[in-house]
């Protein structure tokens, strides 16, 4: 997985069901516009909120819809719960499995790299980290990184954390695997290319999947350029993340012609004046 995929919302109904036609199309809609690779049920796609069966189905309608890589969130909690939706995940052709780090109880480095090479062993297809602390309150530490890309049913690695300085010590111990290290944070991109990431998986490439894409593709000719361009989308970058969550995201893309849908319950509908800032971000681009 190299270059930018978005971790794609989920379209609901207002009545919080699945709509898989709207997810067909958005699936043509990132990908027309340059997307490298797509990653179904991550934090953007409120995969928390869905079932394994609704999981599994959105993954399916994902990997039936692609012409690119699909790489699948499959993580929970649980090991026996995250295995089973791997394996889910591979039967119906996904490329790739994101397992988010265990969370809810409070584990240390030795329980995560023990969990993931068990997770790792018994999947059929590649493994990649995912450690987004903010979400999470657990955070893999470079060290444990380290270690675990000797594995060789391990990947990579999506770094959510929003620190640069950690994913350059992540980069620089993992230089001597074939170990992809992809950034989550869509303002820090340009910062994260100079550092050796090799893409990332950015809320961004929802909404914005060609100017996010032209990011990657500039930096390997004229970093600074790439800079000045994800220096622009910084403001867009907070507004549909930080900000306003995943209904801003949502509603922005919908602004945009995207077929993004609702979000789903407990997220509200965004209010008014929120409405009134995401225009003026959308605007811009």
């Amino acid at each position: 997985m190299e270059g930018v995929g978005p971790p794609l919302v989920t379209p609901f109904t207002q009545d919080g069901d699945i709509d898989e036609p709207a997810l067909r199309d958005l699936v043509g809609w990132v990908e027309e516009r340059g997307v490298d690779f797509i990653v179904p049920c991550g934090s953007n796609s409120e995969a928390e909120l869905m079932t394994a069966a609704e999981r599994a189905m959105v993954t399916e309608i994902v990997v039936e819809e692609a012409s690119v890589p699909v790489l699948a969130g499959t993580g929970s909690p649980g090991r026996k719960e995250t295995v089973d939706a791997t394996e889910a995940a591979a039967e119906v052709g996904a490329d790739a499995a994101l397992v988010v780090t265990p969370f809810y109880y409070n584990h240390d480095q030795e329980a995560l790299e023990a969990y993931y090479r068990e997770v790792a062993d018994a999947a059929p297809i590649p493994v990649y980290l995912y450690s987004v602390p903010a979400f999470t309150d657990v955070r893999i530490e470079p060290e444990t990184v380290e270690r675990l890309a000797s594995h060789p049913n391990i990947a990579g690695m999506k770094d959510s954390s929003g620190n640069v300085a950690e994913l350059v010590r992540t980069v620089h111990r993992t230089t001597e695997e074939a170990f992809d290290v992809l950034v989550g944070s869509g303002s820090v991109l340009a910062q994260a290319l100079d550092a050796g990431a090799t893409g990332g998986v950015v809320a961004l490439a929802n909404i914005a999947p060609d100017r996010t894409s032209e990011i990657y593709e500039t930096h390997a000719a004229d970093p600074e350029a790439a800079r000045a361009r994800n220096a622009e989308l910084v403001e867009l970058n907070r507004g549909i993340t930080t900000t306003h969550g995943v209904p801003g995201l949502k509603w922005a893309m919908r602004e945009r012609g995207a077929p993004a849908g609702h979000p789903r319950s407990p997220h509200r509908p965004v209010e008014e004046d929120q409405k009134e800032h995401l225009a003026s971000l959308v605007d811009d681009i």
